[in-house]
């Protein structure tokens, strides 16, 4: 069985506390394990989590302040020492290769990981497979940043009455998925004359940012926004100051961009907790969560079928 779910590993943002540990995010896509910027005692969250290294596929760094990267040096020790044994792909800004390998090579240690580093220098697509595609977005922050969006490719649920009346029998409806179109009988049918379409799920991640176009780019329509709130309204000059959104900006974020579900993180210390922030942000947006370490939410279930040849998605 699939899972699809994200798990809460921190929520501090730039120093611990005692209940909070720093940014760490851990996404379950089908088989993909997707690790958000670890920060400093990640590896310790990810074993109260239950959350095993060797489920790692990928590492996304959005920057290289310490709250989002410091855990990185311990990651990669730890599947060294657990001889994961796939490939790991690592993204991050270019303009950090320096502190990349200051983390990667941080101590003596016998490395055996294999890892495929992708530094990133521009928007767009930075990972493509048949199923999903990953693109990263350029944010407003006081160094580089991006803000990354998983997307899953839209899937076609084959409808039998319309296949019988094209006259597409056994290996040829396999075919047709796979390949999109069929030949029969001198006609070319493809997927969307005899299908429904299913629009793909869609994760997005937006942390340290001020107000930006990408912002609302990577937000559009996404079933999941896990989106910074560090800021309550009444310090909205500061959050741009410093480059950060309040909680009110991420509900209206959430509200504008037709989001399902957002969940917020990346508290500041001077709240407790978060109780006045997710009440902020739902003001403006009705299905808002406020992330706690260890948290496990799912995402919401995808949105109903549509015809194939419905406008929009």
């Amino acid at each position: 069985m699939s899972e699809r779910r994200l798990i809460v590993l921190g929520t501090a943002s730039q120093v611990p506390a005692r209940e909070r540990n720093q940014n760490g995010y851990f996404l379950r896509f089908d088989e993909e394990g997707l690790l958000f910027d670890p920060g400093e005692g990640t590896q310790r969250q990810m074993i109260f989590s239950g959350v095993s290294v060797s489920g790692i596929t990928r590492i996304l760094v959005s920057h290289f302040h310490g709250d989002h990267c410091l855990g990185l040096a311990g990651i990669i020790q730890r599947i060294s020492l657990d001889r994961v044994p796939h490939p790991v792909e690592i993204y991050y800004p270019a303009s950090g290769q320096r502190y990349y390998e200051n983390l990667r090579d941080a101590c003596s240690y016998h490395n055996t990981a294999r890892l495929v580093e992708r530094p990133i220098s521009r928007d767009g697509r930075v990972y493509e497979d048949e199923r999903l595609f990953i693109e990263a977005r350029r944010l407003d922050h006081d160094i580089e940043t991006y803000g990354f969006r998983l997307q899953e490719k839209d899937t076609y649920t084959l409808i039998p009455q319309r296949l019988h009346e094209e006259g597409i029998k056994g290996g040829m409806a396999g075919r047709l998925k796979k390949e999109g179109s069929v030949l029969v009988n001198g006609k070319t049918v493809r997927i969307e004359d005899v299908g429904k379409r299913m629009p793909g799920q869609t994760f997005a991640y937006v942390m340290d940012t001020r107000l930006c176009p990408a912002v609302f780019d990577l937000a559009s329509r996404a079933d999941m926004l896990l989106m910074e709130a560090t800021f309550l309204s009444d310090l909205e000059d500061k959050a741009r100051e410093y480059g950060h959104l309040t909680a009110a900006q991420a509900g209206q974020i959430a509200s504008d961009c037709g989001v399902k579900l957002l969940v917020i993180s990346h508290y500041s210390q001077r709240y407790l907790a978060p109780d006045a922030l997710e009440e902020e942000a739902s003001r403006f947006h009705p299905l808002v969560r406020a992330a706690a370490d260890g948290d496990r939410i799912d995402l919401p279930r995808r949105r109903r079928d549509i015809p194939a040849d419905a406008e929009g998605g």
